[in-house]
């Protein structure tokens, strides 16, 4: 019998070789994993797996052509809407991760950033939609992580250098860029520098509110953003011996956005009698500067490389500058105060971050991992504000915001039969210390402990299809400009402020993730419930004649949806794509007496098409309906991306060009949106120019080749895999998460 079953199984190899081999013909070939999926055109582009997914962006022919932000439009649980804000698994509240270690910068402005930055800086996306207990607990639509372009490091036949050269022009933006990585022996290292200046046309924007008292307030804006990015990181590593290595990495991240506009404002009936009018001239300027760094030690204790400690510290720094100016014409009519008023407020958060994790397996079957985390979070705000040009100390602030937490963690993954469980516990204890040095507001200090637990259960129906079931619980903590109380008065009918009451919310999710692959299809199903009853919400009241807007633990959230990925091989010269998600959101609050729901949908269709000559050619629609928030909605938009690039000089030269254009509004993209309170509503309608094109030049050089062969043995296959997630020996299990 055992010898039948051998026969048996060389007969289907041979058959399944026979099978690869006809399908290299399309150059297409795929292989499974026990515990992924990986789909390969040529060379692998998407991985699927029940906690995650991975879109390798090198791989892409629009990476050539396109940023970051072009290239998370098509990534699995990405969505990035018309004003270009991001969301991960539904949520906007995510966090950013670096080569697998936390980037808080990137976390607070990813849309700028990511705008800003070419996608040829980048190898992988990672969206990990279900996080283990070995990633910070922060994190309501999960984490994406950014696998930046460097050398593996790891394989001597590697020994070289290869680098890039990248300039773009067109007429919304400039950039250029640079990136090289090498490897001598056991030291390798990586350096990328990228400068981009984005000047998009004219935004314009109309508002009005009414109120229940009768009065009416219209508003007309015309504002040009100016957005300078500067981007560079070095990483080096060193093979100390077989078994163990050492890494070090730094980043630095610089961008200022400023917005220079004039508005015209109308006021009458109600408390403005027969009504006047005004203007003024605003000026705004935020400037944003964040450095990272990381040291890391990893060591494998045993010769398989199954079993290993590591140890990892991290420095964070992001200081901010705002500056808010507004200069009104005055109207002897007026019956608000039309005094000029400057804002000027620093912000700045430090964050040390000190881990050790360790990974073993316990039988062929099962593994054990668990580690201890430190982080010391300061965050600091100094808010200086003037009326009529004169310092008024009333209005000013200095305030202190600290976290301390502790963390630990275990992560059990048990293999029975075809069955792979996986459970995790995660203790984070916070210690949280607020200080007035001036201003309103008393000091006080406490403390809070989150355990939070993860699981996952996934089984293989097919050769070529598999099925998992998920949950985690996630909390987020509020940031600085949530907490901070200085009420930003700039605008004489508008107040915001933050609030430093917020307690941290829980979130709740649970999935059922689908898998189909076949040489030529893809398909990557989700259902997801996501609940939580202490969401943080921005909402807005009136109260003497004064539109106010602050932050509140008030909502009751519910989320129930599915997501679609697909990848079909129509043609070994054409490919089609579709990412896309139908959501309906149930959102209350009893603390405002407010409640909303309805349903919404993204959707990213488009092609990639190999054209005569050897032209890569690329079409994307992008379509999204009304969303919902607490106290009101947003309508949708539809857009258009277009790219077509060619290679000469067996690779060397890139040259392509890039267009997007906003259906339905000459070009533009046309938000409105509604906002009702107990005693106001609120409509405006915001028009966003989005007619772009772009030319970009990209030329490689270099003196090693890239490895292109997939299968070495099983054994050496996954040891390859396992480098190229973390980079550099920096396996994702292994550093700070």
């Amino acid at each position: 019998m055992r010898t039948l079953i051998t026969i048996i199984a060389i007969a289907c190899s041979m058959q399944l070789q026979a099978q690869n081999d006809s399908i290299a013909n399309d150059s297409v070939t795929w292989e499974k994993q026990l515990d992924g999926v990986t789909v390969v055109h040529q060379k692998k582009l998407v991985k699927m797996e029940t906690d995650k997914m991975t879109y390798k962006v090198s791989q892409d022919e629009d990476a050539k052509t396109a940023t970051v932000l072009d290239m998370l439009r098509k990534v699995p649980m990405v969505t990035v809407d018309g004003q270009d804000n991001i969301s991960v698994n539904g949520s906007s509240a995510f966090q950013v991760y670096v080569d697998g270690k936390p980037n808080p910068m990137m976390t607070a402005n990813a849309s700028v950033i990511f705008k800003a930055m070419p996608a040829t800086a980048v190898k992988d996306i990672e969206v990990v939609t279900n996080p283990g207990a070995r990633f910070d607990a922060e994190g309501a639509g999960g984490v994406l992580n950014i696998i930046m372009n460097r050398q593996n490091g790891m394989a001597a036949s590697l020994d070289g250098y290869n680098g890039s050269l990248r300039a773009t022009a067109g007429n919304n933006s400039v950039g250029a860029g640079a990136f090289i990585s090498g490897q001598k022996g056991k030291f390798s290292y990586s350096a990328n520098a990228n400068y981009n200046h984005m000047h998009p046309k004219n935004t314009e924007m109309e508002s009005m509110r009414t109120t229940n008292d009768g009065g009416t307030m219209a508003t007309l804006t015309s504002s040009k953003t100016k957005i300078p990015f500067t981007m560079g990181s070095l990483s080096l590593g060193y093979e100390i011996d077989s078994v163990s290595s050492i890494n070090a990495s730094a980043s630095l991240t610089s961008f200022q956005m400023t917005n220079n506009g004039r508005s015209t404002v109308s006021m009458f009936g109600g408390p403005y009698g027969q009504g006047f009018g005004y203007d003024y001239d605003m000026k705004m300027k935020n400037r944003k500067t964040a450095f990272t760094g990381s040291l890391d030690y990893q060591r494998f204790l045993n010769k398989e490389r199954t079993s290993q400690f590591a140890i990892t510290y991290v420095l964070s720094l992001s200081p901010t500058k705002n500056e808010t100016t507004n200069n009104f014409n005055s109207n002897p009519l007026a019956t608000i105060d039309l005094t000029d008023q400057r804002s000027d407020s620093r912000e700045n958060t430090t964050e040390h971050i000190l881990q050790a994790d360790y990974t073993t397996p316990l039988s062929a079957q099962s593994k054990l991992s668990t580690g201890v985390k430190l982080t010391a979070r300061k965050a600091t705000t100094d808010a200086d504000h003037y009326l009529g040009g004169v310092y008024s100390e009333g209005a000013s602030m200095e305030y202190s915001h600290s976290n301390n937490i502790l963390a630990t963690y275990a992560e059990y993954e048990q293999t029975i039969g075809k069955f792979t469980a996986k459970g995790g516990l995660r203790y984070e204890h916070t210690w949280q210390e607020v200080k007035y040095e001036m201003g309103n507001g008393a000091n006080f200090s406490t403390d809070y402990g989150n355990l939070v637990p993860s699981a996952s259960l996934s089984y293989p129906l097919s050769m070529t299809s598999n099925i998992g079931l998920t949950y985690n619980m996630r909390i987020t903590r509020p940031g600085i400009s949530f907490l901070n109380p200085y009420v930003d008065t700039t605008t004489p009918t508008a107040h915001t402020y933050g609030n430093p009451d917020l307690s941290t919310e829980k979130s709740n999710n649970i999935g059922l993730v689908f898998n189909f692959y076949t040489p030529k299809l893809m398909l990557s199903a989700k259902l997801n419930q996501n609940f939580h009853n202490d969401g943080i919400e921005q909402y807005s009241f009136y109260k003497d004649g004064i539109l106010n807007t602050t932050y509140g633990n008030i909502v009751e959230r519910s989320e129930t949806g599915g997501t679609l990925f697909a990848n079909w091989l129509l043609h070994k010269n054409t490919r089609l794509f579709l990412n896309g998600g139908l959501t309906y959101n149930h959102i209350s609050s009893d603390q405002i007496d407010a409640k909303n729901h309805g349903w919404q949908a993204n959707i990213m269709a488009g092609l990639q098409q190999t054209l005569p000559l050897d032209f890569k050619l690329g079409a994307y629609l992008i379509t999204s309906t009304k969303s919902y928030t607490l106290q009101g909605w947003n309508s949708g938009f539809n857009m258009l991306i277009a790219n077509i690039s060619k290679t000469f000089f067996d690779d060397k030269l890139s040259i392509g060009l890039t267009a997007n254009t906003g259906l339905g509004h000459g070009g533009k993209i046309t938000i409105e949106s509604h906002t009702k309170g107990a005693d106001f509503t609120n409509t405006s309608k915001i028009s966003v120019p989005m007619k772009s094109i772009a030319l970009n030049v990209t030329f490689n050089f270099g003196n090693t080749k890239r490895q292109t062969k997939q299968h070495v043995s099983r054994v050496q296959s996954d040891f390859i895999e396992q480098q190229s997630k973390g980079e550099m020996l920096n396996d994702m299990g292994n550093t700070p998460q």
